[in-house]
């Protein structure tokens, strides 16, 4: 049963992809919402909002997967949308964290950075909601602006962001756990009881 519906899922997907002039492959917001059953505009542009925080978050350009951001909204300060947080684009605060090309900031990210990129998320989400925002840039300055917001708080707590150390690896801390995970598999008689 879960393969059929996976395919009938695939697809209707597949279905409503449209496609450029030059054979680039992409979906309507309007269509997605239906096909994932979402009947209110405003819910959808919630998963929307939380999937380009994603995007962001895991350091990929937001203006490669969605085709209604192009480029970065300038602040008052002359500062852009990606240092509201870091105070640093993602470009620099990859090469201060040493973080590859190929991988995500987050990867690298301490846990307080994370929280705090998904409180600000939280609070764009609940603004969003409870003013009823609907259009892309209100909610991108929502955002900008609630990062900005916890960034200050960080600050006033003496925490700043890009001064932080990164993270250990999330890849090696993973190997290891997988590690310890398949000796204490292969040798129970080897665990303690406490």
């Amino acid at each position: 049963m879960k393969n059929e519906l996976i395919h009938t899922l695939t697809e209707s997907f597949e279905g409503h992809a449209q496609q450029t002039d030059n054979g680039v492959e992409f979906w309507l917001a309007r269509d997605i919402q239906h096909l994932l059953g979402y009947t209110k505009w405003d819910n959808f542009l919630n998963v929307i909002s939380k999937a380009k925080t994603a995007c962001e978050v895991s350091s990929h350009d937001i203006a490669d997967h969605f085709a209604d951001v192009g480029k970065m909204v300038e602040l008052g300060s002359g500062s852009q949308r990606d240092t509201a947080l870091y105070g640093k684009n993602t470009k620099a605060m990859k090469a201060h964290w040493q973080v590859p090309d190929n991988r995500p900031l987050a990867d690298f990210a301490p846990t307080i950075i994370l929280k705090a990129k998904d409180f600000a998320t939280e609070i764009t989400i609940h603004n969003a909601r409870e003013r009823a925002m609907s259009r892309e840039p209100q909610i991108s300055q929502e955002h900008v602006t609630n990062n900005q917001a916890v960034r200050q708080t960080l600050i006033d707590r003496g925490i700043r962001p890009e001064s932080l150390p990164p993270a250990e690896d999330l890849k090696k801390v993973e190997r290891r756990l997988t590690s310890a995970e398949k000796k204490a598999i292969d040798n129970p008689d080897g665990l303690e009881e406490q």
